[in-house]
């Protein structure tokens, strides 16, 4: 075993984690994780793979992977082709300029087509507009009685609406609305105060939120595929530490009303829901760019 399976072994073991856990954190397969603890690396794919899952494996435990490639270089394979991905984007390019110059080609012909058909629609109305004028044909306003017809009505109309007598309108007493200024109903719903969860700080994969304007604080975590969570309380005791999973355990519930702060770690926040009194909570960090992390939530009770 190399001292970097060595260092990554105990560090799984440290937080209660098994192979086949860190194998539903990182889809990994478990003979790959069990390669790397041993330094196997021969077993693998190729070098590039070696890196990349020695770096998923580090993230699921919250390790910093560029230092643990800096600090055991020497046991890592270093050397990779790292002109594939280039090459790979030539041959997608070759590819995609080879499959648009054919379907430009396909419809080139029916762009033609319908050119010629409007060209001939346009030579075709041209010589009938001018057969027509040629004639002394006028075009027929079917509409043109008609219109005068209307026209005269309104006008008829608005004169009688001048000559009528302007009735004011009158005012029933019973029909005022008098406002009741001991009626405080709609004061008290616009003076209800909402909770308010803003974000405070961001640093790597470290997020701190704080909840105010309430006078509870119930932690929902909520799994919607598979993911490894640590809930800590302000005084940095483990209230639940697991995996969840849709379809099994797949939420905890936490009340957390009298503490001043809660601490979440998540080991994959792309399958991880958090909601704050019923209300979710926006990861600051999008879960794409930081696959683990961690969430501190300190609140301030509104009756304080």
């Amino acid at each position: 075993m190399t001292e970097l399976g060595n260092r990554l072994k105990e560090t799984r073991l440290e937080k209660g984690m098994s192979l086949d856990d860190l194998q539903e954190v990182t889809k990994i397969q478990k003979r790959y994780l069990l390669g790397i603890e041993e330094g196997n690396y021969s077993m693998m794919p190729g070098p590039f793979y070696v890196r990349a899952f020695i770096k998923q494996y580090a993230e699921a435990l919250e390790l910093n992977p560029e230092e643990l490639f800096e600090e055991f270089k020497a046991e890592i394979p270093s050397t990779f082709n790292e002109d594939l991905p280039e090459k790979l984007s030539r041959v997608q390019s070759r590819k995609k300029f080879s499959g648009n110059s054919s379907r430009f080609f396909d419809i080139l012909p029916k762009i033609l087509v319908i050119a010629f058909i409007i060209g001939a629609l346009a030579v075709i109305w041209y010589f009938w507009s001018k057969y027509a004028d040629d004639n002394g044909n006028e075009p027929i306003n079917n509409n043109k009685e008609g219109t005068s017809y209307e026209q005269s009505e309104n006008l008829s109309r608005e004169d009688v609406k001048k000559n009528e007598p302007v009735e004011e309108p009158t005012t029933d007493p019973e029909d005022t609305d008098v406002t009741d200024p001991n009626d405080s109903t709609d004061t008290e719903e616009e003076s209800t105060v909402q909770q308010e969860i803003s974000v405070i700080e961001t640093k790597g994969k470290n997020t701190v939120y704080e909840l105010k304007n309430t006078d509870k604080f119930v932690l929902k975590v909520v799994s919607t595929g598979e993911t490894w969570v640590n809930i800590k309380d302000g005084k940095g005791s483990s209230l639940f530490q697991g995996m969840l999973k849709q379809g099994e355990t797949d939420s905890n519930t936490q009340d957390l009303t009298n503490e001043t702060e809660a601490e979440i770690k998540i080991g994959k926040a792309t399958d991880t829901e958090i909601y704050v009194n019923d209300q979710k909570l926006e990861y600051a960090i999008p879960p794409g760019e930081k696959v683990t992390q961690n969430i501190t939530i300190r609140f301030t009770k509104a009756s304080q």
